[in-house]
């Protein structure tokens, strides 16, 4: 069983502080920049970062659905890692300043593949798969707090 890993960024034009906030608003602003791969969308404790706890279905591919409970932690300033109590994954959001009044943000996502020949074609297709879905969200991030 490897690890999987799938990495997104993008440079924004918006001080680090607005996109941080907008991201750990998981009870208003995180929603909304969700794509159609993400259904079920459910705030079940907290809402503003350190200590959500926050349910969707992810829909990867047309067959791959994950049900998705995931614990929202900010281990350091400028980070948010979303843990999946259903599985391996966890996702970890960096912003970080990129010159005057711009940040880049970077969001990677790591799990535990499966063994063999599934294993294989996971590691090959899943980390382009999920990193259009998370570009997505980075434009609609972008989107959103430069305006």
């Amino acid at each position: 069983m490897a690890q999987v890993e799938a990495t997104t960024e993008r440079i924004i034009a918006a001080d680090p502080e607005t996109v941080f906030d907008t991201l750990a608003d998981y009870t208003g602003k995180r929603a909304k920049l969700l794509p159609e791969h993400f259904s079920e969308y459910e705030v079940r404790e907290g809402g503003d970062g350190e200590g959500t706890l926050v349910h969707w279905k992810l829909q990867a591919t047309s067959k791959r659905i994950r049900d998705c409970l995931l614990e929202v932690t900010e281990p350091t300033d400028g980070q948010l890692v979303e843990k999946d109590r259903n599985s391996s994954m966890v996702t970890t959001w960096t912003v970080t300043p990129a010159g005057e009044g711009t940040s880049k943000a970077v969001v990677t996502t790591v799990w535990n593949g499966a063994g063999g020949i599934g294993g294989f074609f996971e590691k090959t297709f899943a980390p382009k798969g999920l990193g259009r879905i998370y570009d997505a969200i980075l434009a609609n991030l972008a989107a959103e707090v430069e305006k």
